[in-house]
């Protein structure tokens, strides 16, 4: 798997997380548009806009690759850990560079208000990305960039259009359901197939560019602006993806190519019967005899989108849960050992700084927390779990706090503080909480609170959901773990944060020497 390594060294985030500084926690899909979803254009460049006046350092997103409506739309649930989110490309950019027509555009459906209709999305946005690429090929616009990008990217994208047309053509099926021939790659069989489906490959790979070009140029402007972007890894791909089906080597799967076992973890704060995700499990020999070199390659490709990136469930590199293939829930697995030490240590070799966050929450044993500290990780810290149990001896509470951790009021997959309050939290959590601020409040007024606690405290880093701000309720959670549907929808309004929201922010942030 050769690829052309990332050459702009100095937009790695470095150590610049150990100074003070905070952030807003906003998924693009989240951002306000006229178009049914949030996306790379006009609406983002006016959100960095607010983060730079409102004196925050950092908009954290969600991962960027595609999504499919079979799994709720979810963005750790992809066909591809390397490829991006077509639905996240803006059609006021296409009409700016030369793809689209002002009349194009026009015509727009009724989406809903503060909710993604994802399916309306995609049935309209189809329809753009066909014209588009039909002026592409007519007119050539961006040619040579186009053909560069294809060039630097060849080692993930020709496998991802491959599979993306394929999976088409078979009508969404499972690739283990495929022909013989091109499930277990067979290279006479996938020559046949390239050229039978040249057209859509053609296509996939102009929208792929796309949103690399749109991305850039709002990676760009953040830069401007002094803003630096946090991505997300989740650890584990997704069975039915192009990274499996190119790489079955590096996954536990039997003879037929189905996978052996499934990622979960036990029993934990969201779930009683613990979560299967049933993603497959590595093959961690494998990576080991590859030198990781899919691992970096995969950090690598992220660094040169964002400046830090935060990987999901990293205990899982230390040592993940295991369960049977076929179970129906989480109960029955085990504890596994993984290499994380050997993983982090290569890439430290490639990257001297490891711009990485851990998500460190849930059953952390002693050996992650060393494993972190070797490498100088934060770790994350959440302010509603502090109030699940006695805070005196929470390590989220802010008195126990240190200075090396990204703290949160919460993250996309708790309830916004209003929602917990008026939704979710005990009466025991909810007399914590006032006799830890020192006074009973409405749920509205708790969210101000607890941001104020979290920027006075020591961490060096805290990071607010952007619903936290707001002072939004539950329907404007993003995720409901161990849920399978109606997640990841929530969308700003038009003008919902207002000049005060600015304003208050940037006080607060200046108050307690954030800038």
């Amino acid at each position: 798997m050769e690829r052309n390594r990332p050459s702009d060294r100095e937009t790695y985030g470095g150590s610049c997380m150990k100074r003070r500084g905070s952030g807003i926690l906003l998924h693009i899909t989240s951002l306000f548009s006229g178009y049914g979803i949030g996306d790379l254009g006009p609406s983002a460049c006016r959100f960095v806009d607010f983060l730079s006046e409102a004196k925050q350092h950092y908009w954290q997103i969600l991962p960027l690759n595609p999504t499919s409506p079979e799994y709720d739309n979810s963005p750790y649930h992809s066909i591809s850990t390397f490829a991006f989110n077509t639905n996240l490309i803006s059609p006021e950019c296409l009409v700016k560079d030369g793809f689209l027509q002002k009349t194009d555009v026009e015509g727009v459906p009724e989406f809903p208000h503060g909710t993604v209709d994802f399916d309306a999305v995609i049935r309209f946005k189809e329809t753009l990305f066909s014209l588009a690429y039909e002026r592409f090929c007519r007119d050539r616009i961006g040619r040579d960039r186009y053909d560069e990008f294809c060039r630097n990217n060849s080692w993930w994208l020709e496998d991802f259009v491959l599979f993306v047309s394929l999976h088409r053509h078979f009508k969404g099926s499972l690739w283990s359901t495929w022909p013989e021939a091109i499930r277990h790659r067979d290279p006479a069989a996938l020559g046949a197939m390239r050229q039978s489906l040249q057209k859509n490959i053609e296509r996939e790979k102009f929208l792929q560019y796309i949103f690399h070009h749109q991305w850039m140029a709002l990676r760009k402007y953040c830069i401007k602006k002094g803003i630096r972007l946090v991505g997300d890894i989740p650890i584990y791909v997704s069975y039915d993806s192009a990274d499996v089906w190119s790489h079955p080597e590096l996954f536990q799967l039997d003879d037929n190519l189905l996978p052996l076992v499934m990622a979960g973890v036990p029993p934990d704060y969201f779930s009683r019967t613990g979560q299967l995700w049933k993603n497959p499990l590595y093959c961690w020999e494998e990576h080991e005899r590859s030198g990781f070199s899919w691992w970096t390659h995969r950090i690598e490709h992220t660094l040169s989108l964002v400046d830090y990136t935060r990987i999901d469930h990293f205990r899982g590199l230390v040592a993940y849960w295991e369960v049977p293939a076929g179970a129906d829930n989480a109960l029955r697995g085990k504890w596994v050992p993984a290499p994380g030490e050997k993983l982090l240590t290569q890439l430290k070799n490639r990257l001297v700084d490891l711009p990485l966050i851990a998500e460190d929450l849930g059953i952390i044993t002693p050996d992650v927390q060393k494993l972190m500290d070797r490498f100088d990780m934060p770790g994350m810290r959440v302010l509603l779990f502090a109030f699940t149990d006695d805070p005196s001896h929470s390590p989220h509470a802010p008195h126990n706090l240190q200075k090396n951790c990204i703290l949160y009021t919460g993250t996309h997959d708790n309830a916004p503080v209003r929602g917990w309050l008026e939704s979710e939290a005990a009466t025991e959590e909810k007399q914590r909480l006032f006799r830890y601020i020192g006074q009973d409040l409405r749920a509205e007024q708790v969210p101000s609170v607890l941001i104020r606690l979290a920027m006075m405290s020591v961490a060096d880093t805290v990071i607010f959901p952007l619903q936290d701000i707001l002072s939004l309720g539950v329907k404007s959670r993003m995720n409901q773990p161990g849920t399978d549907k109606g997640n990841w929808r929530w969308q700003l309004e038009k003008d919902q944060i207002s000049p005060y929201v600015t304003d208050n922010l940037g006080d607060m942030t200046e108050v307690y020497g954030r800038t």
